[in-house]
């Protein structure tokens, strides 16, 4: 019987763990282009992860659409049958020749030899092609990358009692991917296009507060206006883990401790703007039924470090689209 109660207790203690790691809104989405690789580190987040999971298929996925789990891309005549088809043909007419007495080019004494030599050099000729054609396409020029903008001229200071327009306009500076110097200044020049603004600025702070306390008050709507379909498909998932566990999460009093922009960058119309933040918080768990705190103290801040990636097209507003482990 003590067994039994025992073995009952860490089943509970099991259950109710995934329900205590998934305090605060939980990580994923798609970074477009860059979704399977890790933000660039910062001085904020300098051991940054790529997204946990995401709607974006990998980048090996996305060059074999077609292919099935296991399956191998053919050699030169797989990928060219017209080719194969000839040579085949080829072969097969001298071997029959062969058969019936005809030798190898289906004539005889010297007019087989004869076939026999032509057809090797027309085989050969026919393997140069197929060289050329195959040294050719290794040649051929890799696609450009996606530009992608890790620093720009520092603007003035932001707002007073801003910590997103102080620290992260001065990490433009150094510590992420823009640095001033050597390769980052190299960074820099070739993303020039895509300029992050103080007021850009601004409004990723204040969507750290706000998707934060809609994600507490379960305000699936709120965030519907404030993230991406795929992320409101995450944090729709998380309430819904929690409240059949019967438990509600509760992140009050956000406050942005560092921020780092990690890159920003364009492709297809829609701007990206990684951004690495250090924020502290009162985050708590309670049981619904009683409010009793499962997870967290509601005395003391914690804190955490996460790479948040918002995304806008041309003149509309920034929402979020990722987020990644700082």
């Amino acid at each position: 019987m003590r067994t039994s109660r025992i073995l009952a207790v860490m089943a509970a203690m099991i259950i109710l763990v995934p329900a205590m790691a998934d305090a605060r809104v939980g990580g994923g989405g798609s970074r477009g282009s860059k979704t399977n690789q890790a933000p660039p580190p910062t001085q904020t987040a300098p051991a940054a992860k790529p997204v946990e999971r995401s709607v974006t298929p990998s980048q090996q996925a996305q060059a074999r659409p077609n292919a099935a789990p296991g399956a191998t891309q053919g050699g030169f005549f797989a990928r060219n049958p017209f080719m194969s088809g000839l040579m085949g043909g080829l072969l097969g007419a001298g071997l029959i020749g062969m058969l019936f007495g005809g030798g190898f080019g289906g004539f005889g004494g010297m007019a087989g030899m004869l076939g026999l030599l032509l057809q090797l050099a027309l085989i050969g000729g026919l393997g140069y092609l197929a060289y050329r054609l195959i040294k050719g396409r290794s040649a051929a020029p890799a696609a450009p990358r996606p530009a992608f903008a890790g620093g720009m001229p520092a603007p003035g200071p932001g707002p007073a009692g801003s910590p997103m327009g102080r620290s992260l306009l001065a990490g433009l500076g150094g510590g992420g991917a823009g640095a001033g110097t050597g390769a980052g200044a190299a960074a820099a020049t070739a993303s020039s296009n895509l300029a992050i603004a103080p007021e850009d600025f601004n409004t990723f702070e204040r969507m750290l507060s706000d998707i934060q306390s809609a994600f507490s008050k379960g305000d699936l709507a709120a965030l519907r206006t404030m993230v991406t379909p795929e992320m409101l498909g995450y944090f729709s998932e998380q309430l819904s883990v929690n409240a059949s566990r019967g438990v509600e999460n509760k992140v009050e009093a956000v406050k942005l401790e560092q921020g780092d922009l990690a890159e920003a960058w364009s492709e297809g119309g829609i701007d990206y703007a990684s951004v690495a933040m250090r924020f502290s918080m009162i985050d708590v768990t309670r049981r619904i039924a009683d409010g009793t705190i499962v997870e967290g103290n509601a005395q003391v801040r914690t804190e955490a470090t996460e790479v948040w990636t918002f995304l806008r097209s041309r003149g509309g507003n920034w929402i979020l689209t990722a987020i990644s482990e700082g």
